[in-house]
């Protein structure tokens, strides 16, 4: 699985999911070709849900196997409680 974050790289400096890649909706078409070698699913992020609904759409539609995990905050929960459980 990786972890794609959405929002501004000021945004993501703020607090973020760990090890995950920050790349702005604003600049995602740019990377499609490389995200297509990232370990697969995608998981999307942002604050809230919204961008990263619109990028998982986006990701989808050029062949990549993505989803939405709402804001980055819920998909950190589910990455810290999936470890403590290992």
């Amino acid at each position: 699985m990786t972890i794609i974050d959405v929002r501004t790289y000021h945004e993501f400096m703020g607090g973020h999911v760990v090890d995950s890649k920050n790349i702005p909706l604003i600049d995602l078409h740019k990377w499609v070709e490389e995200i297509k070698l990232f370990q697969a699913p995608i998981v999307c992020c942002c604050s809230n849900g919204n961008r990263s609904q619109q990028a998982a759409d986006f990701l989808i539609k050029n062949g990549i196997d993505a989803s939405n995990g709402g804001s980055w905050l819920q998909v950190n929960n589910l990455v810290v409680n999936q470890q403590e459980s290992l």
